[in-house]
């Protein structure tokens, strides 16, 4: 092992340490005593006074760091990273109708934004239309309404999808909405090979923390994997999966609750696709992350630079993955929804670019940059266009992307990447003795953990024992308003009516005899354990709606209720 450090040195800083804590401490100490007994990070890591060479003796530079571009990528997965290109700022969009959809997509192409990201509302998540009673209002809220076909060739009218990567939101119904997106991209002539973007299709997240599920866990996975499997084949630049820390860490996990679940949900998920006969490097490199950047700067940056280099030693190591890509962990982050405020609104602006500073130094692939108003509504046009000019601020004037991990042998922020990697490994441990993450699932192992999680963090804030400005320090007897932002006001009933006559008027026009047909096949290919998606792509193409092709895998695969979790 080659040591960044000889023993010499080491001994000569440690008798340094005892003279400073004999002399030099004392007098500050007497002077100004420290805030609090016991300082520690939002994963209750408990951090020292001080750190130096000691706590980093034992690091091989080549094991641990190594070179950007190179294994185990802690450093980055690009050799130049930000200098060679900007990360993609893909700011998370949609509400009301498609129509609204198409405009705001439209005015933040025109004000920078390098790739869109869609938001779906409630009723879309869950699978179910428009018209449905039990999206009676929902549609539209908090994300827009897509129930066919049709909806989606209007988000994408006018915009090349061709020369532009989407994300999309949506888990249990992820086949539904990717066939969706390349129907329309066909209608516009575009080739499977350039269309690009990714489907968030992560169902153990879902059991865990964001609770939209549809199918039990068993069901939900392999349709998951069914995704997968056709997108390697037939779209080369898509990402069919983007396995999500963040909706975890939003139900209040730790942030290396965060990292242990998303990697252990990767691990689960390649497992799936290995045993269907696939070769891991025909497949792991179009596999993508998705994480927080939550507001404890340092415990953040080290999250990223760990969760790169478990990943890269678990695809080469446990997969025995040969490619370089295969061995990548390429990540998307959002700057945390949860920690912003009610009160004091304008707060949240220095949150968000906090946040968003965490997720560059630790090096992400693209980024998305919440708005000051989100506690109260979907964002305004002001407020997202703030939002994503904090990123081009960040980008192009502070120099922070001019070289590559510029934190790289802070002996603080190499210490906590070790020890966030540490914690990380015990909850993979403990959840590779349970039978991996489906069965963990199963029994309730990660959603008691971020319960618990969340319940102590809720403690410490009402006890005071952790700030939060605005909330329980520096606050104001009259909430602040937000002046001068035109809030989004959406009219969801409009909305809502507008949604249930299109679906009337596809209905009478579509080819019944072509839409009762595409049906009755994705029916039987399910129940034979067919991959599904080229039943659901012709289902789409029939103008069959969502909540039609969704029922009908409910008829075969079931719909999970999930037992009480004590």
């Amino acid at each position: 092992m080659a040591k960044l450090y000889n023993d010499k040195s080491l001994k000569e800083i440690e008798e340094r340490i005892k003279i400073w804590e004999k002399e030099t401490l004392p007098k500050s100490l007497s002077r100004f005593p420290e805030r609090m007994d016991e300082f520690s990070t939002l994963s209750n890591i408990k951090i020292k006074r001080l750190y130096t060479p000691l706590d980093v003796k034992d690091m091989d530079y080549m094991e641990k760091l190594g070179f950007p571009g190179e294994y185990p990528y802690t450093r980055g997965i690009h050799a130049t990273m930000y200098r060679g290109r900007i990360w993609t700022m893909r700011m998370f969009s949609g509400y009301g109708s498609a129509e609204d959809t198409n405009k705001r997509l439209k005015f933040l192409i025109e004000h920078g934004e390098t790739g869109l990201s869609l938001a779906f509302d409630y009723p879309t998540l869950v699978g179910i239309d428009a018209d449905d009673p039990m999206a009676s209002g929902e549609v539209g809220v908090c994300g827009v309404s897509v129930s066919s076909l049709e909806d989606m060739e209007i988000i994408f009218d006018g915009i090349n999808m061709g020369e532009i990567t989407t994300n999309m939101t949506i888990n249990p119904p992820a086949p539904v909405l990717l066939a969706m997106y390349v129907a329309t991209a066909e209608k516009q002539g575009v080739p499977y090979e350039r269309i690009g973007g990714t489907t968030q299709n992560d169902p153990l997240k879902e059991f865990i923390a964001q609770k939209s599920y549809v199918f039990p866990p068993e069901p939900a996975v392999k349709v998951a994997m069914d995704v997968v499997e056709w997108s390697v084949k037939n779209l080369p630049k898509w990402n069919p999966i983007s396995i999500s820390g963040y909706h975890i860490r939003e139900a209040g996990s730790t942030a290396v609750q965060e990292l242990a679940f998303t990697i252990a949900n990767g691990i689960e998920y390649v497992r799936h696709l290995i045993n269907r006969g696939m070769n891991v490097d025909d497949f792991a490199h179009r596999l993508s992350f998705f994480f927080d950047a939550h507001i404890n700067f340092f415990e953040e940056i080290a999250k990223f630079r760990a969760a790169r280099r478990m990943w890269a030693k678990i695809m080469k190591e446990w997969f025995n993955a040969k490619k370089e890509r295969s061995m990548w962990l390429r990540f998307h982050t959002q700057t945390a929804g949860v920690s912003l405020t009610a009160q004091q609104p304008y707060n949240n602006i220095i949150r968000t670019t906090i946040e968003a500073l965490a997720a560059v130094l630790g090096g992400t692939q693209s980024l998305h940059t919440n708005s000051l108003d989100e506690p109260f509504r979907v964002p305004s046009e002001f407020a997202a266009k703030i939002a994503l000019r904090t990123q081009q601020i960040i980008a192009y004037e502070t120099g922070v992307a001019d070289t590559v991990d510029p934190l790289a042998g802070s002996y603080y922020v190499e210490w906590l990447t070790d020890k966030m990697e540490e914690e990380a490994w015990r909850y993979i441990e403990r959840i590779e003795m349970m039978g991996g993450m489906t069965e963990a699932v199963k029994r309730g192992y990660p959603q008691r953990e971020v319960t618990e999680a969340s319940f102590r963090f809720q403690r410490e804030v009402e006890e005071g024992k952790r700030y939060i400005v605005g909330v329980n320090i520096f606050v104001e007897k009259e909430d602040e308003e937000i002046r001068n932002v035109p809030l989004l006001d959406i009219n969801q009933k409009e909305i809502e009516e507008r949604q249930k006559k299109r679906l009337k008027r596809l209905r009478e026009k579509r080819d019944k005899s072509r839409w009762e047909a595409s049906l009755n096949k994705l029916h039987k290919a399910a129940e034979r354990g067919e991959n599904i998606m080229p039943y659901v792509l012709e289902a789409v193409k029939s103008y069959a709606t969502l909540g039609e092709i969704m029922g009908t895998l409910k008829e075969v695969y079931g719909v999970w209720v999930e037992p009480p979790i004590y």
